[in-house]
């Protein structure tokens, strides 16, 4: 976004610059009113992105009650570049989120070590060994299996890996996830694993043209971390819920987590067609 040629733009679209009509008395130019949005969105930075997303994220949590500072963004970076996730942090980002290990294992060598790294998207058993070394979180744990090869790796390369379970409150055939009803027969077994600490839940709702059609999704999710705390005399404090098109709402339902990455770095870049599929 801030490599987009401005000027070009207006140059097209009009002889005055956008400005201009309103201090200088410049006719309005239908054009150049077609073409603001697309103006906006090349002078806004990844540094004002942010700003926009944290702002909204405080308005979610003083609508809620709640203090703005009980709730973490994660920046996604899925496909961006290493050098827009710096862009990020020196506009003072440190949590970032990935969903692809490969690629997560070329970029998060290029940037800060002081940087968080989530993993947020589903693990393939054949990439937990180089996932767990990477990332200080794992979002998706969508099965027993899977956490119990992820406990077995992590025992033999001698780490502690914490976890959310990832929920399919929808029951959508299409996504990963424990049922409610399984994981609530499943819980024990998942506690029973020693090198793994669960600390709450995870879920993506079913994609709505409105944001306020994920509450129910959020509402569900919530409640359900909420027997299971107390049926099983624990605590799970973190709830990752809540992505671009949803966040604010996330929040105002309890969410410590939103995993935000259209809305600061952009559209994803499409991935090439020979790219290794993960």
């Amino acid at each position: 976004m801030t490599s987009c040629k401005v000027d070009a733009l207006v140059e097209r679209v009009t002889p005055c610059a956008p400005w201009a009509f309103l201090h200088r008395g410049c006719s309005f130019h239908f054009e150049l009113a077609v073409a603001a949005p697309a103006l906006q969105l090349c002078m806004s930075s990844i540094a004002e992105n942010l700003e926009r997303v944290r702002e909204q994220i405080a308005q979610a949590a003083a609508k809620a009650g709640r203090d703005v500072n009980d709730v973490e963004l994660v920046a996604v970076t899925k496909t961006h570049p290493a050098e827009s996730v710096r862009e990020a942090i020196d506009a003072g980002q440190s949590l970032f989120g990935e969903s692809r290990v490969q690629e997560a294992r070329a970029k998060i060598p290029e940037l800060p070590s002081n940087c968080r790294w989530h993993f947020v998207g589903h693990l393939q058993k054949n990439k937990i060994r180089h996932a767990l070394p990477l990332f200080e979180m794992f979002h998706g744990i969508d099965s027993l299996v899977l956490a119990q090869d992820i406990n077995r790796i992590a025992e033999e390369d001698g780490l502690y890996p914490r976890m959310l379970l990832e929920v399919n409150v929808a029951g959508e055939g299409s996504k990963f996830g424990f049922a409610p009803d399984a994981l609530g027969e499943q819980m024990e077994a998942l506690l029973a694993l020693p090198r793994l600490t669960i600390e709450g839940l995870m879920c993506i709702p079913p994609l709505t043209i409105e944001s306020e059609d994920s509450r129910k999704c959020f509402v569900q999710v919530r409640e359900l971390r909420d027997s299971l705390e107390k049926k099983f005399s624990l605590k799970l404090p973190q709830l990752s819920m809540g992505m671009t098109n949803d966040y604010s709402i996330a929040v105002e339902e309890g969410a410590t987590l939103v995993r935000v990455g259209t809305a600061i770095f952009g559209e994803r870049a499409k991935p090439k067609r020979d790219a290794v599929v993960e």
